[in-house]
């Protein structure tokens, strides 16, 4: 079997050096590897360069993240795919583990692994939430890690390629596509580092993120994402700047939570579940009783 790594880059020169050296340093003969830059202005190109011969890589504009994703996987051969983005790295024997797998597991046409998030300096700052493979789970959280994750060409010619009119979801939405038609496996064994810092488009913009995760996962499932919902709430208080550290300030902000998950749900579908309305009244009554006990006591 061949393996084929994907990068899709631009302008993350601070970062590209050590994601290329996670990958070219993992020693797997006839490893393909192709770098899709977007046209980086920084040290992107000089640093590419320097790998001529170890890698293949493209400086091109594109139209994204998921766009040029899908244009260096066009341009690959190998029988697995992975991608990385060009600011995560590949753990040590990470890539012998995914082929030794497929190779005595050929009914999997998709593995997942466990994974770190990991700061500037690629140290661990906590485990990636991950969990076994349960569908219905997925869709209330995205418990795979998109650097951990492999997968067979099988899967693109039959599912086709990420939704490149996505901008921060492109890789959960992918990972629910093929869910609904093949078990995605999961290794218990640490493959590759998230890296997490202020600006990563994930951090950078939670409230649009979210926003988007629930339009998709609806449009994706016709089923009322609620816990995305209620997620995009607390995001939205805590981007306000409320806090919980007293009766009247917890108060406020799970008012604030219950708001904007209103109207996230009108916005969606024009009404709100009587479950989650249910759910809302329980936490304001609470959140009501604590304030009145602080204030009397």
């Amino acid at each position: 079997m061949k393996l084929s790594i994907v990068t899709p880059s631009y302008n993350q020169g601070q970062f590209i050096e050590r994601t290329i050296r996670s990958v070219i340093d993992q020693g797997i003969e006839g490893l393909e590897y192709l770098v899709m830059d977007g046209g980086s202005k920084d040290e992107t190109i000089s640093i590419l360069k320097k790998y001529d011969g170890c890698l293949r890589w493209v400086s091109e504009r594109d139209d994204g993240q998921a766009d040029a994703v899908n244009k260096a996987i066009r341009q690959t051969s190998g029988e697995i795919i992975g991608w990385i983005n060009s600011d995560d790295i590949y753990y040590p024997g990470a890539f012998q583990k995914v082929m030794d797998f497929f190779a005595s597991h050929p009914e999997a046409m998709v593995l997942y692994g466990q994974a770190d998030h990991i700061d500037i300096h690629d140290k661990i700052i906590e485990p990636y939430y991950t969990e076994e493979w349960d569908y219905q789970n997925l869709l209330d959280v995205c418990f795979i890690c998109q650097p951990a994750v492999f997968f067979r060409r099988q899967i693109v010619d039959e599912i086709g390629l990420l939704n490149p009119h996505l901008q921060y979801c492109m890789d959960y939405e992918y990972w629910i596509r093929i869910g609904r038609r093949y078990p995605m496996h999961y290794l218990k064994a640490n493959l590759a580092g998230s890296r997490l810092y202020a600006d990563t488009k994930t951090l950078g913009s939670r409230v649009k993120v979210h926003r988007e995760i629930i339009s998709m996962v609806y449009h994706e499932t016709r089923k009322v994402p609620s816990r995305w919902i209620f997620n995009l709430g607390h995001v939205v208080a805590e981007e306000k700047g409320l806090t919980r550290t007293n009766g009247e300030e917890n108060f406020q902000f799970v008012l604030e939570v219950c708001k904007t998950a209103i109207r996230a749900h009108m916005q969606l579908q024009g009404r709100v579940p009587f479950n989650d309305l249910r759910a809302m009244l329980g936490w304001v009554k609470h959140a009501f009783t604590q304030r009145r006990k602080e204030m009397t006591s």
